[in-house]
């Protein structure tokens, strides 16, 4: 009885651990542009990504223990030895955690999805045997590194050289801003409204076919659109800004167009990637409860907050260096360059939602700052500093599994 309680103390506060890494490290992915093009200051960041990172997580963070169960690890080999699948877990979540621990320190955005994957194989290859692990999910995963960098780098270059095309390069660019950009603001909402359907809301409970999502994604759009096509109505040019900052007030309505991409974005992540850290965790508390790894746990809601209390803590107290990285560092980002990103980030998530494959925000972002840098040529981009991130993603799957071997050898020596 005593060593129920041990395991879930410990999955709890590895758990917290893993999702102040996520706050620390993947909240980047939601705050970056909007911080390095100057939308918003790091404050208000921090607390706009607080209150959505925080929402979704605990509104739409719900069922996600199966992924763990059927995803990498073919759990089944583990009935009636479950307690290694909890030393396992527990040896994954403080992996992964330490992992983001290292990277968000020295400033690399890496996937917090594949320090957990990485963390996972490990024990799973060494604790239970080679077989175990379902290497056809983790060659999927690998592909993704490449696919989804380079789906939302192409989608970038095309939206921001269509921003120049019709807005920038004009002879009266902020008239056409006030012409076009309600038009990108309906794309964007359309876009995030339904990575939210897609990837948020079956949590809840919300289950809506296809046609129904892209209905309701639809009616939420225009109705944002009209909202933001009022705001920048208002918006009156600043001749004296103009003179210092050219498109000054362009990338002011460009601006509005962000903190909307923003707040859709960090709900988006907190739904979705707070499984990282309460998937295994459900999974320890669902054995060390019922004893079962087949029995289906329901997920306690002090679980959730966990998720979201760490997110919006890491975040708060780590989160700047990543944000600096991805924001500022690889390429230099004004709102409309910013807006591009995300639109490509937040279009490249729907796409891989609708077609299962297994993506990476972070990798989906870096690829979408690339693709605007690279629609200014490629001396617009600091490649030391691209080079630094690719090589910190090809080392997050095996420092994940390494750092698990090494914990699951001490956990199964020291616990009872």
């Amino acid at each position: 009885m005593e060593a129920q309680y041990v395991y879930i103390a410990l999955a709890a506060a590895f758990g917290l651990f893993m999702a102040w890494g996520i706050g620390a490290n993947d909240v980047a992915n939601a705050m970056a542009t909007s911080v390095g093009s100057n939308a918003l200051t790091i404050k208000q960041a921090i607390i706009v990504a607080a209150v959505f990172e925080f929402a979704g997580a605990v509104l739409a963070g719900g069922e996600v223990t199966s992924t763990i169960r059927k995803g990498i690890v073919d759990a089944d080999l583990m009935q009636g030895n479950e307690v290694l699948l909890i030393y396992g877990m527990l040896a994954a979540l403080l992996s992964a955690g330490t992992w983001l621990l290292i990277a968000s320190r020295n400033g690399w955005p890496v996937s917090t999805t594949h320090s957990i994957v990485g963390a996972i194989v490990g024990f799973a290859a060494v604790g239970i045997g080679i077989d175990a692990v379902q290497w056809g999910k983790v060659g999927t995963i690998v592909m993704s590194w490449v696919v989804s960098p380079l789906t939302a780098g192409f989608i970038a270059y095309l939206i921001y050289m269509s921003v120049q095309k019709l807005i920038l390069h004009q002879d009266n660019p902020l008239e056409k801003a006030k012409r076009y950009v309600p038009v990108y603001i309906f794309f964007a909402a359309f876009t995030i409204t339904l990575v939210t359907i897609l990837k948020g809301l079956k949590h809840v409970g919300l289950e809506l076919g296809v046609r129904d999502s892209y209905l309701l994604a639809t009616a939420i759009a225009v109705g944002i659109a009209l909202i933001g096509a009022f705001f920048i109505s208002k918006i009156k040019p600043d001749p004296k800004a103009e003179k210092s900052r050219h498109f000054y007030t362009v990338e002011k309505v460009f601006g509005v167009l962000m903190i909307v991409t923003a707040c859709g974005m960090a709900f988006a992540h907190g739904s979705n990637d707070v499984a990282n850290a309460i998937g295994p965790l459900a999974a320890v508390i669902g054995i060390a409860t019922t004893g079962s790894i087949s029995a289906k746990s329901t997920l306690p809601i002090w679980v959730l907050l966990i998720g979201g209390g760490g997110i919006v803590v890491g975040l708060a107290t780590y989160g700047r260096h990543v944000i600096a990285t991805v924001g500022k560092k690889i390429t230099q980002l004004t709102p409309s360059r910013g807006f591009a990103a995300e639109l490509a980030a937040a279009t490249t998530i729907v796409i891989a939602s609708g077609t299962g494959m297994p993506i990476s925000t972070t990798h989906t972002l870096v690829g979408a700052v690339l693709g605007v840098g690279m629609a200014r040529g490629i001396d617009a981009i600091d490649l030391r500093v691209v080079t630094r991130i690719f090589a910190s993603w090809v080392v997050t799957i095996p420092a994940g599994a390494i750092l698990a071997i090494v914990f699951f050898f001490v956990f199964k020596t020291v616990l009872p």
